[in-house]
């Protein structure tokens, strides 16, 4: 099977737009257990893609019980250096309107029982995490965007909650007193494990509403929110295809991330774990000379 260049997770329309030329579906099995879909892989913009749709066909898995780890660790089987992320938000600032898209360039975690690292067991590792959004992968898709004519944020930080509930109004007015900017509920685990495996991530951040902090919005209604989604495909599609435009970036410091990360002792490696998360030690292993 030929590798991909790029990843893209998002809803069904994202792998539906124009000029896609799927070729296969794959059903990947993963040490993590299986990813939330069959892949859809073909060539968008000259580029060899493979989609995932995050909550699977039909949006039947909760943000909870998504299998972060599976989904990043497929992506990895399938030779993605990038990851390009779509999905909604709520807004906690007035000037991110419902309908705008924004690009951050931060994350907060307020998740408390997600599988988030592919580390442990015997092996221990500690990214940099301080920039969790790839820069290059950003920029481009903001200049993606901007080309596309759609009004678009560059950076803020995004506030990953657990859900599925939406917040209370507390909540909504405490995350506006710590600074945040939008709220959502994947691109925590998303973001930490893209890093894990070396692929430069980086996500489109689509505003659908006010949170409930808003005197106008105060409380969030899924009708509404499917709404503007469902308005916003379209120019979800262009930017996501624009910014493939762009070949993959080229030595990029996401793609070293477990440079100097993994502490522990190469004869320490229990031969069980080494033999799960050998996709994502390879290129260390290669680098220091070991073959096997």
């Amino acid at each position: 099977m030929e590798s991909v260049e790029y990843g893209i997770i998002g809803g069904s329309g994202l792998y539906e737009m124009p000029g896609f030329e799927a070729a296969e579906k794959v059903a990947l099995k993963t040490p993590f257990g299986d990813p939330s879909d069959p892949f859809v892989l073909g060539t968008l913009a000259r580029r060899r893609v493979a989609f995932l749709a995050r909550h699977g066909k039909g949006h039947r898995i909760l943000p909870s019980e998504l299998n972060f780890r599976a989904n990043i660790y497929a992506f990895k089987l399938l030779g993605a250096k990038a990851i390009l992320s779509a999905s909604a938000v709520g807004s906690l600032r007035e000037h991110y309107k419902p309908g705008h898209l924004l690009v951050p360039d931060q994350l907060v975690d307020r998740t408390r029982r997600r599988a988030d690292t592919f580390f442990g067991s015997g092996i221990v590792a500690h990214v940099s995490l301080a920039h969790p959004f790839c820069p290059v992968l950003r920029e481009r898709l903001v200049q993606s965007v901007n080309a596309a004519g759609v009004p678009v944020h560059d950076g803020g930080t995004y506030l990953c909650m657990e859900g599925p509930q939406f917040s209370t109004q507390a909540e909504s007015f405490l995350y506006r007193a710590w600074g945040m900017d939008v709220i959502g509920m994947t691109n925590l685990q998303e973001a930490k494990l893209a890093r894990e495996a070396e692929i430069c991530y980086a996500t489109l951040a689509l505003v659908t509403d006010y949170d409930c902090w808003h005197p106008d919005h105060d409380h969030v209604r899924i009708e509404d929110v499917l709404k503007i989604m469902h308005d916003n495909t379209e120019h979800a599609q262009a930017a996501l295809k624009a910014a493939l435009a762009f070949p993959v970036p080229e030595a990029c410091s996401c793609q070293r991330a477990l440079d100097n990360a993994v502490v522990t002792q190469r004869r320490a490696w229990p031969d069980e774990t080494y033999h799960r998360l050998r996709p994502l030690l390879q290129r260390m292993l290669e680098a220091s000379g070991e073959t096997s």
